[in-house]
């Protein structure tokens, strides 16, 4: 299995937190964040990554290089920003498998990948979107289903009881081919672009779930993963 990491991220509003390196990178428990994906990655027996790297790349592909314990890696540069779906779509150029693993690389979702591949084909998805239930929340937008088949996505305002995205996807590479774009967003030119037709699930799961980009997460961050 693949699976397409996002670690261009600038972390502008971690800049007075950390400097000089993209947020992946930030240090939580005296490692860069984007180890522990790494670390979940092999647990889920992903094979293979691709970094989809742009702003003080070198950091990561200096740390990481073109092997994580076991795990072979490519990068796939953003020389200009191509947003989230285009540098998807780039990235997705070094991908074999039809259907492909997008994690953001500044967040941490633990999600049964095996389960969600089987639900993803089982229902003969186009996309996939792991999600989380939050309760009183307004950092997120939410996303309505109805038996588990994705319906429509909100715009982020208070919300007492919704579902999220948790930062995984898992997509058909096809869809892209169908895209002339080359700078786009997956949430707008994808996701809510119905005029692609996309038969797109929710894969609900109760797994741990961090983002770091903000201040208060990221020390979060640092007390949930000295657990670890």
């Amino acid at each position: 299995m693949e699976a397409i990491i996002l670690a261009g991220g600038f972390g502008t509003r971690l800049a007075h937190i950390i400097q000089d390196v993209p947020k992946p990178m930030a240090l939580v428990c005296d490692k860069p964040f984007l180890e522990y994906n790494f670390d979940y990655l092999k647990k889920n027996n992903i094979k293979k990554v691709i970094l989809a790297v742009s702003y003080k790349r070198e950091s990561i592909i200096s740390y990481f290089r073109n092997n994580y314990n076991g795990i072979e890696i490519e990068y796939s540069i953003e020389k200009s920003p191509l947003g989230t779906g285009g540098g998807i779509k780039q990235a997705l150029q070094l991908c074999s498998d039809e259907n492909v693993y997008i994690i953001n690389g500044d967040s941490f979702f633990d999600v049964d990948l095996t389960k969600m591949m089987e639900f993803h084909c089982q229902n003969n998805a186009d996309i996939t979107i792991a999600t989380k239930r939050m309760c009183k929340f307004e950092r997120y937008g939410t996303i309505d289903v109805s038996k588990d088949e994705i319906t429509s996505f909100n715009e982020k305002q208070y919300t007492e009881s919704g579902l999220i995205s948790g930062g995984i996807y898992l997509v058909k590479k096809s869809i892209f081919t169908r895209l002339n774009k080359t700078n786009f967003s997956i949430e707008k030119n994808v996701f809510e672009n119905e005029a692609l037709g996309l038969k797109m699930f929710s894969f609900e799961s109760d797994g741990y779930f961090i983002d770091i980009g903000v201040p208060e997460d990221y020390y979060r961050a640092q007390k949930d993963f000295s657990k670890f």
